[in-house]
């Protein structure tokens, strides 16, 4: 029996934010980078090839969750040699006005803001959000690398 298996594609984990605007938006993330890094890794490219739709009256909160959405596919498309689709250069996905860190600290540490500055990777600060280096970390990828390294 074949059933018709539902992607978490970077397009629907979009649609899921702007639809949850209550809840946290790292679930559907989550999700995606669950589709992303294991349950569909030979899949990559269908789960980041499709544009995300941005509602007309969208909130400068679901607007920013769009630029991070679009910098994420670059971001994993130039990590993992993937064809990277051309929406994620679209106007609607410029950067941000005012710079996004992640990390509450970095408004009240220098240091945590200097390294959230230096770490993140190119495609999130070109759009001024930082996040730094370790928001898509595949646990798989992570885990082997340790062992690599404790057994060097």
């Amino acid at each position: 029996m074949l059933t018709d298996i539902q992607l978490q594609t970077m397009a629907l984990t979009y649609r899921e934010i702007c639809e949850h605007t209550d809840a946290t938006p790292w679930v559907p993330l989550g999700n995606f980078m669950n589709d992303f890094f294991d349950n569909f890794a030979k899949r990559r490219e269908e789960l980041v090839q499709d544009c995300i739709e941005i509602p007309a009256n969208v909130t400068p909160e679901l607007q920013r969750w769009a630029v991070f959405c679009a910098a994420s596919v670059e971001y994993l498309c130039v990590r993992y040699d993937l064809p990277c689709p051309a929406w994620v250069h679209d106007a609607a996905f410029t950067p941000l006005s005012v710079a996004w860190f992640f990390s509450p600290a970095a408004e009240r540490n220098p240091r945590v803001r200097e390294r959230y500055e230096r770490e993140t990777p190119e495609a999130f600060k070109r759009r001024n959000i930082y996040c730094g280096n370790k928001v898509y970390v595949s646990k798989r990828e992570a885990a082997a690398a340790l062992r690599l390294k404790l057994t060097a």
